[in-house]
């Protein structure tokens, strides 16, 4: 993807903004909902301070355009971004270019896939982000203006458009927005501790999931073993929905707790690799009785900390087609 004003997609601060919006998706830059319009003013303020920003790290799939600091700006003010969120939009979308991702496979299969982000450490509070009541849904700007900028990063750039490269049969509403961040508890450190970044440093992670399913405890819900039955039951579930009736290798698993779920557990004396140990152990055999752990290790069973007050829990499906997170420390821009 260009972008200038030699493209006729960089608009005056007077332009009409129905026609605005009419050349925008003509253009293949929307995702059907409304735009802000990237006016030349809009976009120094997005690349404010950024020495280079014709800098590309690479060619994204699936048409390969190329991954450049001001391409993927132009999607942040399409999507509302301020300037302090580039960086976040940036780093995911850089991160769904290693290969273990596949992001070539979840850009183009008649599945559900869509790319999730999880911000951890201090972007969380200093982009005041929402890692608590309704983390995965509507209200906080932050959320949702770069979930959205990274799905017009993968649409505008990547060319995973409807019917063009993107053939998902059904879709889900996850390729608008599927953002997220990582809050703190003693019982569960952040992810990207786990992956060694430093704790408290910024990190992003990219995930790609079919779709959410919620998860309860099992009654009464007063044991760290009625738990984490629940989530091995609704991750077994998820896997068994998209495998088609085969026995899928064994990749990752994705299950987002909430404070009351990560006390309970904390208070009977659990530790997360036990819990962890303890859902990879107890995984269910395939149909033909033969072994089929949940993960190809009980470290790949991650628990992430975030929501509001409740023991409701969401398990993030992941793509049967084959796909691993990454987790990234924030670029510097």
């Amino acid at each position: 993807m260009l972008v200038g004003a030699d493209e006729g997609l960089i608009f005056p601060a007077d332009a009409a903004w129905d026609r605005a919006q009419q050349a925008l998706n003509d253009g293949g830059f929307g995702d059907g909902l409304p735009l802000v319009v990237p006016t030349r003013e809009r976009m120094q303020a997005m690349l404010h301070g950024i020495t280079d920003p014709t800098r590309s790290y690479g060619a994204m799939a699936p048409l390969f355009g190329e991954l450049t600091i001001e391409a993927v700006a132009y999607c942040c003010v399409l999507a509302g971004c301020v300037p302090a969120e580039l960086p976040v939009v940036l780093t995911a979308a850089v991160a769904t270019l290693e290969p273990d991702f596949n992001l070539l496979g979840l850009q183009t299969t008649t599945g559900t896939p869509a790319v999730c982000i999880a911000v951890h450490g201090a972007a969380v509070q200093e982009l005041r982000m929402n890692a608590g009541t309704n983390c995965l849904g509507p209200g906080n700007r932050a959320n949702a203006c770069i979930g959205r900028a990274l799905h017009l990063v993968l649409a505008a750039i990547g060319g995973a458009r409807p019917d063009i490269a993107d053939m998902s049969t059904m879709g889900q509403p996850g390729k608008y927005v599927f953002c997220f961040a990582e809050g703190t508890h003693p019982l569960i450190p952040p992810l990207s501790t786990r992956r060694g970044i430093a704790t408290g440093a910024s990190a992003v992670t990219v995930i790609g999931v079919a779709g959410t399913l919620e998860v309860l405890p099992r009654q009464p819900a007063d044991a760290p073993e009625l738990v984490l039955a629940a989530i091995r039951d609704a991750m077994h579930g998820g896997r068994l929905a998209n495998a088609a009736g085969r026995d899928r290798p064994s990749g990752e698993q994705f299950v987002l707790v909430p404070p009351e779920i990560a006390d309970l557990i904390q208070k009977r004396g659990w530790h997360l690799e036990q819990s962890q140990a303890q859902i990879w152990r107890e995984s269910p055999t395939s149909a033909n009785g033969e072994p089929w752990p949940l993960a190809r290790s009980a470290r790949d069973i991650n628990f992430i900390l975030t929501g509001g007050s409740g023991i409701k829990m969401t398990c993030l499906v992941p793509w049967g087609g084959g796909t691993f997170s990454v987790t990234r420390p924030l670029l510097s821009i």
